[in-house]
């Protein structure tokens, strides 16, 4: 009664106003999302990570599961998803990252609730459209990668979590152990999620009852994952660095892809939590807090500082800063997520240009790929510089030209036959390249290179350059491309 009374008085039920925070609230920030992360969802070419993506999910599922047992396990439920969405959909960018698009909306449909649960109608709807705005949105929903459905995961296992402490029944609990499991799926690093969420059941013999039990059910079903994923922690990771506190202090910017976005979010998700009090405001926090403080103690002794594992708080950080707005009118309130958005618009800008980070670094596959397929002939070669690393340079040609590319005339075993994302390259280039006996050759290089075959190194590089000379070089963003001919 008094929750209506409220409502009464700030008119917030009255005409048009009502469905903001009925039933169909969710509704609202869900099409926003749909909205503000569907703009120019193509634009930005397929980045490294989003190539592997296309590489593994056009593998049979035999082929894929070899490659999972050498690399990549963590990510393997995501790959085996969307090899199932590409066979139906196809596999453009659009298609690629529609998914990620469709579980942003429901993470922001989710959010609405959760805030509503929480906090009431109005804090619901400003949570969610919050989410809607902040640009690691806009970043992960135009990803090809599974952080999306983390997100997703991540404010339903709360939600749920809500319910279950609420009324414990067995269903409720199961319901909760369901979606942490599709959660660790999607990224184990989200479990980290449960430091936050045992605040919840403290102090309550039948909720700690079924905590425990769906942590355990969990635990048994993911120990496979999490025994693969640690034998490839080297391989995965091994490039990551140790973060010192400027990379703490900075994390909330990092996550959410605007330092701007993440310092204003932080101070009202601050506010809100000392403003509202009480279990639930103090379990976001935690649920926040924690997997945060637990990614930098673990990366201080093994290569684990990425920031965007972290994406999966987002959505309780917004519940958390909108329920600072609890009692302040509704307009400013909406002025406040217009603020917001204004913050991260820049960054919501670079992101559609590249996935690239820094932004103003990008690397533009399709380009350099055009213009080897606009000056190509029958016979030629091609040969790429790095081939080890993750600039997924043949895969991009390979996406681009559709089976159409020039001969990868040094690959020694395909990346599909060795169960990998990268191929092996011949122990002898020079033989190899006599071999294949090709006039011209592709030489696609990464970074701005004046001279891109003076810089091959090793065997490679000597046979290359006693074999072929520079006819023409191009440069495009990131990438350098040079076409070769017979000495």
């Amino acid at each position: 009664m008094t929750q209506q009374l409220d409502h009464d008085r700030t008119g917030v039920t009255a005409g048009p106003r009502r469905f903001l925070t009925g039933p169909w609230a969710p509704v609202v920030p869900a099409a926003l999302t749909m909205i503000v992360v569907g703009i120019q969802l193509g634009r930005a070419p397929l980045w490294r990570d989003e190539l592997a993506t296309w590489s593994a999910t056009g593998r049979s599922p035999g082929d894929l599961w070899r490659m999972l047992a050498n690399i990549d396990a963590v990510t393997g439920p995501y790959y085996f998803f969307m090899q199932g969405w590409t066979r139906i959909f196809g596999d453009s960018a659009v298609a690629l990252r529609l998914p990620s698009l469709l579980a942003m909306a429901g993470a922001a449909a989710l959010t609405t609730v959760l805030g509503t649960r929480l906090f009431g109608p109005r804090t619901g709807l400003v949570a969610g459209l919050l989410f809607a705005v902040v640009p690691s949105t806009s970043r992960y929903g135009q990803e090809a990668r599974g952080y999306a459905f983390a997100a997703l995961f991540a404010v339903l296992a709360t939600l749920l979590l809500v319910e279950a402490v609420r009324r414990p029944t067995g269903w409720r609990f199961a319901g909760y152990a369901a979606a942490l499991l599709g959660l660790g799926l999607c990224n184990l690093v989200g479990l980290s999620l449960v430091a936050g969420h045992a605040a919840a059941v403290f102090g309550a013999r039948r909720a700690v009852i079924g905590f425990a039990a769906s942590l355990g059910a969990v635990g048994l079903l993911l120990a496979p994952l999490v025994w693969l994923g640690r034998g490839q922690q080297g391989v995965q990771l091994g490039w990551v660095p140790t973060p010192g506190p400027g990379d703490l202090i900075g994390l909330p910017g990092s996550v959410l892809s605007a330092q701007a976005v993440g310092g204003a979010l932080l101070l009202l998700a601050g506010l809100g939590w000392a403003m509202t009090g009480g279990r639930w405001p103090t379990v976001l926090a935690l649920s926040v807090a924690l997997p945060a403080l637990l990614l930098f103690t673990a990366a201080q002794l093994a290569p684990f500082w990425v920031p965007r594992y972290l994406l999966f708080t987002v959505s309780l950080l917004c519940v958390l800063a909108a329920g600072a707005l609890r009692r302040v009118a509704p307009a400013y309130a909406l002025a406040l997520v217009l603020v917001i958005a204004a913050l991260g618009a820049p960054a919501q800008l670079g992101l559609r240009r590249t996935h690239e980070w820094p932004r103003a670094a990008p690397v533009d596959y399709p380009a350099a790929v055009a213009v080897i397929q606009a000056n190509a002939r029958p016979g030629d070669g091609i040969v790429y510089e790095p081939r080890s690393g993750w600039r997924m340079l043949d895969v991009a040609v390979a996406r681009e030209l559709d089976g159409a590319a020039p001969r990868d005339v040094l690959v020694a075993r395909t990346a599909v036959d060795r169960g990998e994302l990268r191929p092996t390259e011949c122990a002898d280039p020079a033989a190899c390249l006599a071999r294949a006996g090709a006039d011209r050759l592709w030489l696609l290089a990464d970074g701005d290179r004046r001279d891109p075959l003076a810089t091959v190194p090793g065997e490679k590089g000597t046979a290359l350059r006693a074999a072929y000379a520079t006819r023409q070089v191009w440069h495009e963003p990131g990438l350098t491309v040079a076409l070769l001919t017979r000495r």
